[in-house]
């Protein structure tokens, strides 16, 4: 059964830099949350823009692209672990956000952020709940955000392939799981979460 549509986003902004801006990496065990933030070209749309989430790996590296290559202004940042671990994954997020905001030149004037909060930035903005299904400028910065955390998982998976890393991208998974059990954590983990903090108490 699909959801209800929703109705038209309505936004208090008529200018030329919004910026869209999402995040990857909330639920994983491993690595740092990214986020980005991007300012698409009102004169230069590009099609398929959605979250990332429904796009095949291949659709959302050539779409990253695409927005690398056509947008005004496109940031990537991070929280990294050892922030996540100190902050909670909630602030840690908000963080890596305010970081890819403030990198973006030229600067916004206005913020879409996925979600239900904003990230606590002086730029005016609003929240939307499923937002990189609903605005193209949201949608582009949750490709790129998980396009790059993404990569970094296949780079950790080069360095420690008994973990799996790059099928299960971190997540806890029954074969992340199972290596934790067998392996013991690795520094990228994040100790604050459940099951690496159980297994760090094992070795």
């Amino acid at each position: 059964m699909s959801e209800p549509a929703r109705p038209p986003l309505e936004i208090d902004y008529q200018g030329d830099r919004l910026a869209g801006v999402d995040e990857v990496g909330r639920g994983p065990l491993v690595g740092s949350v990214v986020a980005a933030a991007v300012i698409l070209d009102p004169a230069c749309s590009i099609d398929g823009l959605t979250d990332s989430k429904q796009l095949t790996a291949r659709r959302r590296e050539a779409l990253s692209a695409r927005v690398r290559e056509q947008a005004l202004a496109w940031t990537l940042a991070e929280a990294s672990a050892e922030e996540v671990d100190g902050l909670n994954i909630y602030h840690a997020t908000h963080l890596a956000m305010r970081r890819a905001i403030d990198a973006l030149s030229p600067a916004a004037e206005y913020l879409l952020v996925d979600g239900n909060r904003l990230p606590g930035h002086h730029v005016p903005g609003q929240a939307v709940v499923k937002g990189d299904a609903r605005h193209p400028a949201i949608a582009a910065a949750s490709i790129l955000a998980k396009v790059a955390r993404d990569a970094a998982m296949l780079e950790l998976d080069a360095r420690h392939p008994d973990y799996g890393f790059a099928r299960h991208k971190g997540y806890p998974t029954r074969e992340h799981l199972s290596a934790l059990e067998r392996l013991g954590p690795l520094p990228e983990h994040r100790r604050s979460f459940g099951p690496v903090k159980r297994q760090l108490a094992l070795f």
